[in-house]
């Protein structure tokens, strides 16, 4: 699963949220196939998905939306 997002400061607020929740999490270049306003995208395990909502939705993380990764593509599956 990916998270992208439109700054660099929600992204950067976004990975302190997720260390601190004990998500396992990687920052990585947003794909190509993802338009966002932002370059850097968090990457995270399947099964961290609810905890991961949970997170957003409480601390009003702004997101351009999560992703998961589909053949060669990307499918949206939040926001």
């Amino acid at each position: 699963m990916l998270i992208a997002f439109d700054s660099t400061q929600q992204a950067l607020r976004a990975e302190m949220l997720l260390e601190y929740a004990e998500v396992e999490i990687d920052i990585c270049p947003t794909p190509k196939e993802i338009t966002a306003g932002c370059a850097l995208s968090i990457h995270f395990p399947d099964e961290e998905l609810e905890t991961v909502k949970q997170v957003i939705v409480d601390e009003q993380v702004e997101i351009r939306g999560v992703f998961r990764a589909v053949h060669k593509d990307y499918e949206q599956i939040m926001f």
